[in-house]
């Protein structure tokens, strides 16, 4: 197979001769500046290639830097390479990931008159996240909790013809760098002696802590059976009682919350232990595949994670069903060739326990997912397709040539577009397609030939197009968006965070490809509405401001829009 090179980092897939404190330090560097390019210099007009090098003016601050281009600035998005580096005294030195925060944070503050102490905090701890992380791949492999040895992915990649099941979870694990466009993206709350053991970019898996909780006080919404496979697998419970599977380390952070104790005592809660099925981190750290049951539990975690605490709230839980219930039938009907044939993965039902305190009910609460046995091909997480440390996108044969990674780019925007477009224009649905939140199935070249979604939590409607009355406001509320809002977020997902990445890391293997890529695109955008012809004309893409929210320390639900260049526009004539 070809190699790649891993753009944003300056590593090389595979290569396993540089420190993970440098690795560490270049992935944090390269995040900032993304993240500062786009957001900061960008709108500004404060950046400009110059020959190998992408140069960026902090107006404010009055500093000038660059760093190098991994390949041309072809596309929509830059791909930068070490060196970073900071003009000084008519010299170019190194700028070390803590300078370039320093600068950012001085920026910022300038721009925005507002301080915020803990974001040089935010990056250090992600940072040192990072370094962890890269420290534990490389280290050998030893037993989990589980009683398996950790042999996840390595910096190797996945391998390359191993079962489907080992592939599907080596890409869920395998976001090492993680988000290329936010300034902290492995930032994590606790010591990495508390999170190592959970966290799937370390290859880790786990067996659930089992809960028998006593049907009075058992809380449970959606398909009373959802459960019953995953209940089959676990310890027998005590008669009267229901099987509850919560995270070993949620469990830890509740022990001391008086009323579990009192639960505990009074024998309405039983603690049988850890038991089998294994469990397997996903990407988003809380959500665990458990293959023995097919299924996927999206834990709490009272934990932040990137942005915030991932924890189920009270409203999440009751969305959840009510949302399952509303995207099926509409999925059933995007099942068409003109859809692509995407799929949904249910969210059938969730259980938690019903005590004299919000924070538990919360805390346990558990929301089941379908699984992916019954999906055609191989699934592959988008995400790992995309990022500098994964080699997945190397590994399938489909793109060894560049027309090949043409008509596999083809086959992939088909799966994966138009069911969003159809969904929110037809259905009022607001999708959250992400590089997280997309699976998509492979047949044994590596060729696309279904996309999956999932994640009822970022699914919202569009308000005034359902009918929602009979729910509780806060419900309401967090299940939708106006219209304005929807399209925002759906072009956001849809064009910035994913499929721009995904183009990107084709072009990285095939450089020649990239003007065409997105000429071959624009044949799944169907013009017939004015929103579509707009973004064919090429009006600016709106990109998240992950630098500005963490600064403005705003909910992920407020964060504002940069306008970022449309890949999706004709080139310019040639008028020589």
């Amino acid at each position: 197979m070809h190699s790649t090179t891993s753009a944003d980092t300056g590593a090389t897939a595979g290569d396993d001769t540089r420190t993970a404190a440098g690795a560490a330090a270049e992935a944090t560097a390269a995040a900032l500046l993304n993240c500062l390019i786009r957001e900061v210099c960008a709108p500004e007009q404060q950046v400009w290639p110059d020959e190998a090098h992408l140069v960026a003016r902090l107006p404010r601050v009055g500093v000038t830097l660059r760093a190098a281009l991994a390949r041309p600035p072809v596309g929509a998005t830059y791909r930068l390479a070490p060196p970073y580096e900071e003009r000084r005294d008519g010299e170019w030195i190194t700028a070390r990931w803590d300078r370039l925060a320093s600068l950012i944070a001085g920026e910022l503050e300038l721009a925005t008159g507002r301080a915020n102490p803990e974001f040089l905090g935010q990056v250090a701890d992600s940072h040192a996240a990072l370094e962890s992380i890269l420290t534990k791949r490389s280290a050998p492999a030893e037993p989990t909790d589980s009683g398996l040895t950790d042999s996840g992915p390595t910096e190797n990649g996945p391998t390359e013809n191993g079962p489907p099941e080992n592939r599907y979870l080596d890409s869920e694990q395998s976001l090492i760098a993680g988000h290329r466009f936010h300034p902290s993206p492995k930032a994590r709350q606790g010591s990495p002696t508390d999170w190592l053991a959970y966290a799937p970019e370390a290859g880790a898996s786990f067996h659930p802590r089992w809960l028998a909780v006593r049907d009075d006080v058992l809380a449970q919404e959606g398909d009373p059976q959802a459960f019953a496979k995953l209940d089959e697998l676990g310890p027998p419970p005590p008669q009267g009682h229901t099987l509850l599977p919560a995270h070993p380390w949620q469990l830890r952070l509740l022990a001391e919350r008086p009323m579990l104790r009192r639960a505990f005592a009074a024998g309405l809660i039983q603690d049988l232990g850890p038991a089998a099925p294994d469990a397997f981190p996903t990407s988003s750290v809380r959500t665990a595949y458990l293959p023995a049951a097919d299924v996927f539990c999206k834990f709490s975690l009272d934990v932040r994670i990137t942005n915030c605490v991932r924890k189920n709230a009270w409203y999440e839980l009751t969305g959840a069903t009510v949302l399952n219930k509303l995207v099926g039938p509409v999925f059933d009907r995007l099942r068409t060739a003109a859809s692509g044939g995407a799929t949904f993965l249910a969210e059938p039902a969730y259980r938690s326990v019903a005590l004299a305190d919000q924070r538990l009910y919360e805390g346990l609460g558990v929301i089941l997912r379908q699984g992916v046995g019954d999906l055609p091909g191989t699934p592959l997480l988008a995400a790992a397709l995309t990022d500098p440390y994964s080699a997945h996108l190397a590994t399938l044969p489909a793109l060894e040539t560049p027309d090949g990674a043409i008509a596999w780019w083809d086959a992939y925007v088909r799966h994966v577009a138009p069911p969003v477009l159809h969904a929110f224009f037809d259905h009022g649905i607001v999708l959250e397609p992400h590089l997280q939140n997309v699976l998509i199935a492979v047949d044994g070249d590596g060729m696309p030939v279904q996309a999956v979604f999932r994640d009822l939590e970022g699914t919202k409607l569009v308000d005034g197009r359902w009918d929602l009355s009979g729910l509780p406001a806060q419900v309401r509320e967090a299940m939708t968006y106006d219209a304005d809002r929807g399209w925002n977020r759906v072009v956001y997902c849809l064009l910035v965070n994913h499929l721009t990445e995904v183009a990107a890391a084709v072009a990285d293997l095939h450089p020649a490809v990239d003007r065409t890529l997105w000429q071959v695109a624009r044949k799944h955008f169907g013009h017939d509405r004015p929103e579509m012809r707009a973004l064919l004309a090429g009006v600016p893409l709106p990109a998240k401001a992950n630098l500005r929210a963490r600064w403005a320390r705003s909910a992920d639900r407020g964060a504002t829009y940069v306008p970022t260049p449309n890949p999706l526009a004709q080139p310019a004539p040639d008028l020589n």
